[in-house]
């Protein structure tokens, strides 16, 4: 059983309210795998005061000095990764081969900002067309951190978001405040462990576990804190913006994430994708496929192609090598989207496999024949469903993807080129993918939605810069002849 205290600015401390703590318990049997501390307002302003100092410490500290300690963050991250993935494993209820993959990719994420980190050109300005401006002034661009960045992380990608957000910030020498999901709060622990094990300067790296409700209005509306990453619902997306006040935001926010199949496409590959991309993590990810349009003449061949797969993926213990799919994060979940799909069959939707409910577990689902506009389609299900369906022609798949209040990430099958140039330039969505479902991430790549999914982008370049500010610096000479 693995306790925490909280940590601030660098140092493990108790909670500033008597120490209170709460347990971390295993979605899938209900047993305490950990106990964490419960912060509240006082730890939040020990936590920014902390990281004022923390800040301006670190923005003074050179590059590469920066990127050395982050590398040795690194190499502690991947000495110790088939640990987190235990952790992981154990409060997520994703089996232990998908949080053992996810946490083996937190050294590479981290050497990947660790080297951004250090790329912060500038741009000189040629002053001189300005009409009336001799050569006697010099312009250029600066990039420094922004200060503090809060990292507010969600409960399904407790090792690969909080990395996302942290290891930039860190890189571009920011200090940090991490508030982790409630439910996942052992995995940011641990991870932030190898960054205070490598030498993190004190102050620049806190991590306060508790109520979200309790501590992120505190940590958005502080106008101290500079910039807020934030990883989760639309509603609480826009809850922050309304409080945030003047700094800078990245929201990634919900998604029902398209995939369009049309008549010319290998449907035995779209089917081994969506089967996959459907139901890793129990859905429970943002770029899960949600939903696929698929064009008339072979809607029939696909649903029974990915039937048959999604009929063989199998539920249970997490810690099983024989389980292909987890748990949902708790059995409320498991009973929502159960009842999603339950509603969505009623609605005339057809299913062909799934559904069914066992505690936390949600039998992997196909419903066919759905109605493009009702909730199963439009709302965010994050459960492991995939709802098809059908389009006349190619210009009607891709209106029907683009049917939503979301545009993160979307895909499309197709051997037509034409085809693939279209999708790519007509379908709203951050990030399109052509012959394969949006269940796809490089690290390195710019990631981050359109429309109510969300504004700003990660990955770690486009991170470094979002969390960093450019400044415009003239210097003035004498004219000379």
């Amino acid at each position: 059983m693995t306790r925490s205290e909280l940590l601030i600015g660098g140092a493990w401390q108790a909670a500033a309210a008597g120490g209170a703590t709460r347990p971390v318990t295993s979605p899938y049997d209900g047993r305490a795998v950990g106990e964490v501390a419960s912060a509240g307002p006082d730890d939040v302003e020990r936590a920014i005061r902390a990281a004022e100092a923390g800040a301006a410490r670190w923005r003074r500290t050179p590059a590469h000095e920066r990127s050395d300690v982050l590398l040795r963050a690194a190499a502690l991250a991947d000495e110790r990764a088939d640990r987190i993935g235990e952790i992981l494993s154990a409060e997520n209820g994703k089996t232990l081969a998908e949080a053992r993959g996810e946490a083996r990719r937190s050294g590479d994420i981290i050497r990947l900002a660790a080297f951004e980190g250090t790329q912060l050109y500038g741009e000189t300005l040629p002053l001189d067309a300005n009409r009336g401006t001799g050569q006697e002034k010099l312009g250029f661009t600066l990039r420094q951190p922004v200060g503090i960045v809060a990292a507010i992380t969600p409960f399904n990608y407790p090792a690969l978001l909080v990395n996302h957000k942290i290891a930039p910030a860190l890189a571009a020498g920011n200090a940090v405040i991490l508030k982790p999901a409630g439910t996942t709060p052992l995995t940011a622990l641990a991870l932030a462990e190898c960054f205070v094990d490598a030498g993190l300067p004190e102050g620049v790296l806190s991590v306060l576990t508790g109520s979200g409700a309790e501590l992120g209005d505190a940590i958005v509306s502080d106008p101290r804190v500079r910039k807020i990453s934030f990883t989760g619902s639309t509603a609480v997306g826009e809850h922050i913006a309304s409080i945030a006040g003047v700094k800078k935001l990245s929201l990634e926010l919900g998604s029902s994430a398209p995939v369009v199949v049309l008549p010319d496409a290998d449907l035995e590959l779209a089917a081994d994708a969506v089967a996959a991309g459907g139901y890793i993590n129990a859905g429970q990810v943002c770029i899960s496929v949600q939903r696929v349009v698929a064009h008339e003449a072979v809607a029939g061949e696909f649903v029974e192609a990915l039937t048959d797969r999604v009929a063989k993926l199998t539920t249970g213990d997490p810690a099983s090598a024989e389980t292909s799919v987890g748990t949902l994060i708790t059995e409320k979940e498991a009973r929502r989207v159960e009842e999603s799909i339950r509603r969505a069959a009623e609605g005339g939707a057809r299913l062909t496999v799934g559904g069914e409910r066992e505690g936390a577990i949600v039998r992997p689902a196909v419903l066919a024949d759905v109605d493009p506009d009702s909730p199963i389609a439009q709302e965010e299900l994050f459960g492991p469903a995939v709802a098809v369906s059908t389009a006349a022609d190619t210009a009607s798949a891709l209106r029907t993807a683009n049917n939503s209040a979301y545009g993160l990430a979307a895909g499309v099958f197709t051997r037509d080129v034409d085809a693939a140039v279209r999708a790519a330039r007509e379908v709203d969505a951050g990030v399109v993918h052509v012959n394969w479902t949006p269940l796809w991430r490089a690290d390195l790549m710019p990631y981050g939605g359109l429309k109510a999914s969300g504004i700003g982008k990660e990955g770690p370049r486009a991170a470094v810069e979002e969390m960093t500010e450019s400044k415009t610096i003239v210097l003035h000479g004498r004219p000379w002849d």
